[in-house]
């Protein structure tokens, strides 16, 4: 890795992906404008979709890409825009942290959620969400993603000009065996773009970021989806950007907007070289833990 400037963009996303994305892409020129070599867009950064609202027009068909990254006829609204800013800033690697994407074949109606990394004009690197978030809130309401979005199978590293990116998507950051491997991949970076609900941000958004950045001694860069959407959905916001010690670097105030941050490599080989936790890992995730059961009428001495 070397160093580089990166940028969080914050989104208040409404259900009409017109003006939704003409905000996310004016951001997203705003910050490369300033200097970012990566710039990173929430989850839903076309829209919070309402529920029943019909996807296919604005899903993607990625089967259609080229061998180099290039799409085949006109690009789709979803993208448009920010393949358009790549080709002005070819040297900036964009990301846009959750889309629909068509299923090659079938998918009985559902699409995957599908984060899209362009670079120089091309898609360079497409990750199915893997894990779905289906929960009971703590004010009873039901979220429920696994009715539309299938699951992704597959962890991916971005290897950029200028360091190595691992790839997830919100609900990813509470399964902790998947940044261990895009870590044990090499990832210098990981990005989790998101749309963090409002009542599970408040407690946990923040220590999950700083436990997932200490435990792989990597980047963290986590842009947010911010405030109510328009139909029941309000999300928590406050995207952040954590260095491989855990500290908050960079954080978005309320309401939409950016957050520039510098990334250095000094300050990375430093933590892995002091604290070389990740060379000390024993358990590769083969070893089965031994469970030992007490009878109830067993006495300990």
């Amino acid at each position: 890795m070397r160093d580089l400037c990166a940028a969080l963009i914050q989104l208040g996303s409404g259900a009409d992906p017109v003006p939704s994305l003409a905000r996310a892409a004016e951001l997203t020129r705003e910050a490369l404008a300033h200097g970012a070599e990566l710039v990173v867009l929430p989850e839903n950064f076309w829209a919070v979709a309402p529920p029943g609202l019909d996807r296919r027009p604005w899903a993607v068909d990625l089967s259609a890409l080229g061998p180099g990254g290039d799409l085949r006829g006109d690009p789709p609204p979803v993208l448009r825009p920010f393949l358009s800013l790549s080709h002005e800033y070819p040297a900036a690697v964009i990301i846009l942290g959750g889309l629909p994407e068509l299923p090659p074949t079938g998918g009985d109606g559902k699409f995957y959620n599908t984060l899209v990394a362009v670079f120089a004009g091309r898609v360079v690197a497409v990750y199915r969400k893997i894990h779905r978030f289906d929960a009971t809130l703590p004010d009873g309401s039901r979220a429920s993603e696994s009715d539309i979005i299938l699951a992704g199978e597959t962890p991916h590293v971005l290897a950029a000009p200028f360091g190595k990116i691992g790839l997830s998507i919100c609900y990813d950051l509470r399964f902790p065996e998947l940044y261990r491997a895009l870590s044990a991949a090499g990832a210098e970076i990981l990005v989790v773009p998101s749309a963090f609900t409002l009542l599970t941000g408040i407690d946990h958004w923040e220590p999950l970021l700083r436990a997932r950045a200490i435990e792989n001694q990597a980047y963290v860069l986590a842009p947010a989806q911010y405030g109510p959407h328009g139909h029941g959905r309000h999300s928590f916001g406050h995207s952040l950007a954590v260095d491989p010690w855990g500290a908050v670097i960079a954080q978005v105030s309320r309401g939409e907007g950016l957050a520039l941050t510098w990334l250095r490599a000094d300050l990375l080989q430093r933590v892995r070289s002091d604290l070389p936790a990740l060379t000390h890992r024993r358990l590769h995730g083969v070893t089965p833990a031994e469970v030992v059961t007490l009878s109830a009428d067993e006495t300990l001495a």
